[in-house]
């Protein structure tokens, strides 16, 4: 199968609310890809407003997700669109069937099982905005998550907020027949026993004394939630702190430390190809906005071939080389 081509096959692109252009920048890597040689299939996972066929120049998709969600294909191999952009097939989404956004847990099971069996080297799933548990749940199951973001404040916070709430479904999920854990992440603790957590450190602290195996479980349910940091819109180099200022508050308060894999700069010809409906990376032979595209592509060609180091090394590694466990919030409502 395709899949033993790449370490990580599926790369998802979340962040927080819209506008923010995850699907402009999932095409754009899509298309950077397939000039590198690459046999790439986008996912518009926004299952209740998809847009991606539009960019694609694709008016009416014959086939959708729907089709899929409602067993009228039984393969999700079934839903691929073939494009105009050699070595780029699409999966639209499925804006125009009622309930889609929220599909069922047998659904959504069905649809991720089948995503990794695909027919490609690269997927990439342009997942839709906010924060439900659905997009969440896609976002935390690919093993190549990129949270995009722009530089203005409310983007930063927006995308701060994704980040924290998809470290925290993976902890509930993790845990979720550990009552004990959970209340400490969610309530701080029982206070009544004297316990009232303040930090995620706090709780490691805790369970290092009392329960060494919820300790390990914990942090190491840390170390694997791994993400790649993109900046959009890039207008001056004030906006490329933009992805250390969130690096610094994932270390501070979620206690991660998401890797920072380029940024795009802001390019006025990309509205003029979309109103086109021309895949603006076409639009000109050589777009702004393509050349950190290509170098974000290339990086992820890179980081899917390289295995992250294992947990054993992780743990046996030099003090100097141990990842710092800085206090995180437990509560999600706070910080």
């Amino acid at each position: 199968m395709p899949t033993r081509l790449n370490r990580i096959k599926l790369w998802s692109v979340g962040g927080g609310k819209g506008g923010i252009g995850k699907s402009l920048v999932t095409l754009g890597l899509g298309v950077a890809l397939a000039r590198l040689g690459k046999k790439v299939i986008l996912i518009d996972g926004d299952l209740g407003g998809a847009n991606l066929h539009t960019l694609m120049g694709v008016r009416y998709p014959h086939v959708t997700l729907e089709h899929f969600l409602t067993k009228k294909v039984t393969r999700l191999e079934d839903t691929i669109i073939e494009t105009a952009v050699e070595g780029i097939s699409l999966i639209c989404g499925a804006d125009d069937l009622m309930g889609a956004a929220n599909p069922t847990f047998s659904q959504k099971v069905r649809l991720l099982q089948q995503i990794e069996e695909l027919p490609a080297q690269y997927v990439l799933f342009d997942q839709g905005a906010g924060t439900s548990y659905n997009t969440l749940d896609f976002f935390n199951f690919s093993a190549g998550k990129i949270t995009l973001f722009t530089s203005q404040t409310t983007s930063l916070q927006n995308a701060y907020g994704f980040i924290k709430s998809a470290l925290y479904r993976k902890l509930s999920r993790d845990f979720a027949k550990d009552d004990e854990i959970l209340q400490c992440l969610y309530q701080g603790g029982d206070a009544g026993n004297g316990n009232n957590f303040n930090s995620v450190q706090d709780l490691l602290d805790h369970f290092k004394a009392v329960n060494p195996e919820k300790h390990a479980r914990l942090t190491r349910a840390l170390w694997d939630f791994h993400l790649f940091l993109v900046v959009n819109m890039v207008k001056s180099n004030a906006d490329l702190k933009a992805p250390e200022i969130i690096r610094s508050v994932c270390r501070d308060f979620l206690n991660i430390q998401p890797d920072i894999m380029g940024h795009v700069l802001f390019d006025p010809g990309v509205e003029a190809a979309i109103s086109q409906m021309v895949p603006f990376p076409l639009h000109q032979k050589k777009s702004k906005a393509m050349v950190g595209l290509e170098q974000i592509a290339l990086a992820l060609v890179r980081q899917s071939r390289l295995p992250r180091r294992g947990w054993s090394e992780a743990r046996e590694a030099h003090e100097e080389e141990d990842l710092p466990l800085d206090p995180i919030m437990a509560n999600p409502s706070r910080s």
